[in-house]
């Protein structure tokens, strides 16, 4: 069930609603997720890379860090009705991720910080 909700989450959402860039941290303080909506951060991350997030939400809402492989959506990282977390992301391939909150029955507000650490540079292509 989980998974079509995010999947039509993503059809709605289109593109990832903001970006976010490396080695520029960014912190959000009360941005608002209505009932049932979601918002995302997203970033090309590359072997190397180190993502490290926080948050606090007033209420419990779904979280997880996620990326898209042909129609498959896989998620390295998945909390539901979570407050507050925090962590590290070093991804093993490269890939375009997202931090994903959804809200449930209840619009919550929300403060996040994301910062990426670039060990090495993108590999071109």
């Amino acid at each position: 069930m989980r998974t079509i909700i995010l999947l039509a989450a993503a059809v709605v959402l289109g593109a990832c609603t903001a970006r976010i860039d490396p080695g520029t941290p960014k912190s959000v303080q009360r941005l608002a997720i209505a009932p049932y909506q979601a918002h995302e951060e997203c970033v090309r991350l590359v072997p190397g890379d180190q993502l490290e997030y926080r948050f606090e939400s007033a209420v419990g809402l779904a979280f997880n860090i996620h990326y898209h492989e042909g129609n498959a959506v896989i998620m390295p990282v998945s909390r539901d009705n979570t407050k507050e977390e925090s962590g590290f992301y070093a991804p093993s391939i490269a890939q375009h991720y997202c931090l994903m909150w959804e809200a449930g029955p209840q619009a919550t507000l929300l403060d996040y910080h994301v910062h990426i650490k670039r060990l090495a540079p993108p590999p071109r292509r």
